[in-house]
């Protein structure tokens, strides 16, 4: 069976992704640490932007040293082969962390032939974009969270061509937070006014 590449982000009910440490944790609890937990069970590469590598990086480590409750999860991380997107070189700590060599959708269709355990994505916004925008992304799992922050990146930028997708799986956790699972969608619906009119009853 082929590997899969699967994303999973922290979003508000406006769309913003950026800075969750500012508005996620009042919401997180063992429903939510069980849901991302589960999502890292089947993985074997984690794919990086710079941004949220040099923020795992910065945190992990030291948890899986300190031996606290999180040990065992920071630990997971560790052992994962860790692979890092940037235009930059990089100086990587972490173990098992490598700079990719090549674009995004290169690296990652390389990766999803080869044989293995599945690839995933914690943030790094801008790699899920560009996964998204190649075909790439085999599942994209959304923590909506009923809060409007109002300001910060968001993940769908304007402009860009659509990206139809088709809802696998929901669950509402007891916080309010939607955990929904999308699959791209390879026949999406199509019509128009007209049709859409057609179906309104008389």
């Amino acid at each position: 069976m082929p590997r899969k590449i699967n994303a999973s982000l922290f979003i508000s009910l406006d769309g913003v992704v950026e800075a969750p440490d500012q508005w996620h944790f009042p919401y997180f609890d063992e429903e939510m640490g069980a849901a991302v937990g589960a999502s890292l069970n089947t993985t074997e590469v984690m794919l990086f932007g710079r941004v949220t590598y040099d923020s795992f990086a910065g945190a992990w480590p030291g948890r899986e040293a300190a031996g606290g409750d999180d040990a065992g999860f920071a630990k997971q991380l560790g052992d994962m082969r860790k692979i890092v997107f940037s235009r930059g070189r990089l100086d990587l700590d972490w173990r098992n962390s490598e700079q990719a060599h090549g674009d995004v959708a290169e690296v990652a269709a390389a990766l999803r032939s080869e044989p293995g355990g599945d690839i995933s994505l914690s943030g790094s916004v801008s790699v899920v974009r560009q996964l998204l925008a190649a075909g790439l992304l085999d599942e994209l799992h959304l923590l909506v969270h009923p809060i409007a922050v109002r300001k910060g990146m968001r993940l769908f930028d304007e402009g860009e061509p659509s990206i139809p997708l088709k809802l696998l799986t929901s669950r509402t956790f007891t916080t309010g937070v939607l955990h929904l699972v999308y699959g791209p969608d390879t026949a999406p619906p199509t019509g128009g006014y007209e049709e859409a009119v057609a179906t309104l009853p008389e």
